[in-house]
């Protein structure tokens, strides 16, 4: 377990799936979280979960809106009375789709919120991060941002260009003490994305997850608080000499 008393997190996508699982463990170590989601009332149920009078708040906020994230900050802020130390850029969408059959609106929807959500995120809380002489970033990739994938043009597309701008973040932020890592999940159960996923895989003639996790070396579905480990493990000093680094939490699918 780690310490994380004194400290501040503003988790995005933190009403259910991966987010929550990463809220429960940073308020498990002691760290007041902001919670950011789009979806009020499975985040006022988070919320309530995690507890009421340990620092915690709630922001109902479209992070692919850049004006919307202003405002979130500045709400989260004025009820901690301060700026935080980490930022965990965990909310995304995706579908299954190829070049064949995804619309336009839909390939832009996932940028927008994807990469457009991270890079408003970042843009609006690294300024303060700087003033303040550090602090913590985790990004949430995908091993679908390092091998293309059948029918994921818009998500791989959408996780490369995550990966990449942890890298550029990492070397451009290091002098100011700032570290940025991202993790790179499998095949996640136990999520809005998985049972998305699966569905449209059954439109398409395709098996769901579970009858394929044969295919992953561990033999298991990875599960939400699986992730939530490695981000608790690299907001820790315990990964203070790693910076600019895509972790990969995959039960051994991918390896590189």
């Amino acid at each position: 377990m780690y310490n994380y008393a004194g400290k501040r997190a503003i988790v995005t996508g933190a009403a259910h799936g991966i987010g929550k699982a990463i809220a429960v463990r940073l308020s498990d170590e002691g760290c007041a979280v902001a919670l950011w989601d789009l979806d009020q009332a499975r985040l006022q149920s988070t919320l309530k979960e995690l507890g009421e009078g340990r620092g915690h708040n709630a922001q109902v906020v479209d992070v692919s809106d850049l004006d919307a994230v202003k405002a979130a900050f500045a709400a989260t802020t004025a009820a901690w009375g301060a700026t935080p130390d980490i930022l965990v850029n965990n909310a995304g969408i995706g579908r299954l789709a190829s070049i064949l059959d995804v619309a336009p609106a839909e390939f832009d929807r996932t940028l927008d919120v994807n990469v457009g959500g991270t890079f408003n995120c970042c843009h609006v809380v690294v300024p303060a991060m700087r003033e303040r002489g550090g602090g913590q970033i985790i990004n949430m990739a995908s091993w679908f941002g390092k091998s293309g994938r059948p029918n994921s043009l818009a998500y791989c597309a959408s996780k490369f260009a995550i990966i990449g701008m942890t890298q550029s973040m990492a070397i451009d932020l290091a002098v100011h003490g700032i570290r940025v890592n991202a993790v790179c999940p499998g095949t996640i159960d136990n999520t809005d994305m998985r049972k998305q996923a699966d569905a449209e895989a059954a439109v398409l003639g395709l098996p769901p997850a579970a009858e394929r996790q044969h295919l992953i070396p561990l033999k298991r579905l990875g599960q939400p608080e699986d992730i939530a480990r490695a981000v608790a493990f690299l907001i820790s000093d315990e990964a203070s000499y790693m910076t600019g680094q895509s972790i990969n939490v995959t039960g051994g699918l991918w390896m590189n």
